[in-house]
């Protein structure tokens, strides 16, 4: 459940699925038990995890295509990839991506590292991306091909926006689409969802596959991995333009965290990075991962 802002206003996540956690505190509640065993069961140890083989990891339980508690996402993935490369094992801390994300485990020493967060974030030290992503129109195949947010075909359309709070002011498709006029068609689809259900922010996805919306513009992770799975074929395609004017950037790198100040272990993801950057491309193309960089080894994930 990654959603992300204009950058000079600070990234907000899911998200993404992921920045900053802009999220309702109203949305902890389902999540309180999960989140109070974690920190009760993983006190932080004495010395530096990397100096003692274990990589521990701060991730969502129930958020694919990221992470969940099964280890099926793509940063699940990348986090053992890792891991393997520092001669270490993955321990994870569960946290669902709400307010109080980073403060109650990174911070609180829970866990280490984020193996997804947008680099322009400048609360935390953030390695080298290894990847770019946008994002993305979701339509049922048999519907509408849009492709740019000057479509006048979206004056007519029922279109859905992720959004954060009450307002659409947050997300920059919802931005977008102001800026344009195209208001009254809209239809906002909260990335907090309900978090009794798997993965939650994948709705809005589904409300193209049901009709409930004629597209929808979705971070471009959570819109390949949730197409794929489809029953009712879709159509994912990048946004256009990639920044719109004033400046508000619909494409983001990803990078992985640290706490500020950890660059050893910064340093050691950097170069974990560059020598299995092919081996991370394969991965996110399993996943579906829309790239708006230019991936070593795989191409653009179609649909």
């Amino acid at each position: 459940m990654r959603l992300f802002v204009n950058v000079k206003r600070r990234s907000s996540w899911r998200g993404s699925t992921v920045a900053a956690v802009m999220l309702a505190a109203s949305a902890l509640v389902p999540a309180v038990a999960a989140n109070a065993q974690a920190v009760a069961s993983q006190a932080p140890p004495s010395q530096p995890p990397w100096l003692t083989h274990e990589l521990r990891v701060c991730a969502d339980p129930n958020s694919l295509p990221y992470s969940n508690e099964k280890r099926e996402g793509f940063e699940n993935r990348i986090a053992e990839l890792v891991a393997r490369e520092l001669k270490a094992v993955p321990r994870y801390t569960w946290w669902a991506q709400r307010r109080g994300y980073i403060r109650n485990t990174i911070r609180a020493g829970l866990c280490d590292v984020y193996i997804g967060m947008p680099t322009g974030l400048d609360m935390l030290l953030l390695t080298r991306p290894y990847y770019r992503s946008t994002y993305a129109f979701v339509t049922k195949r048999s519907g509408p091909r849009i492709a740019s947010f000057d479509d006048p075909k979206l004056k007519r359309l029922r279109v859905g926006v992720q959004i954060i709070g009450d307002d659409y002011a947050n997300a920059p498709p919802a931005e977008a689409l102001t800026h344009r006029g195209i208001v009254k068609n809209v239809r906002g689809y909260t990335v907090i969802g309900d978090y009794h259900e798997a993965n939650p922010p994948s709705r809005i996805v589904r409300a193209v596959a049901n009709g409930e919306v004629d597209v929808a513009v979705v971070w471009g992770p959570l819109a390949g991995y949730f197409a794929r799975k489809s029953a009712v074929p879709l159509r994912v395609v990048p946004v256009s333009p990639e920044v719109d004017v004033p400046y508000l950037p619909f494409v983001f790198d990803i990078g992985m965290a640290v706490r500020r100040g950890d660059n050893v272990l910064r340093d050691s993801l950097d170069a974990v990075i560059a020598r299995r950057q092919r081996d991370i491309d394969r991965i996110l193309a399993d996943y579906g991962v829309p790239r708006a960089d230019t991936p070593a080894a795989v191409g653009l994930a179609t649909h």
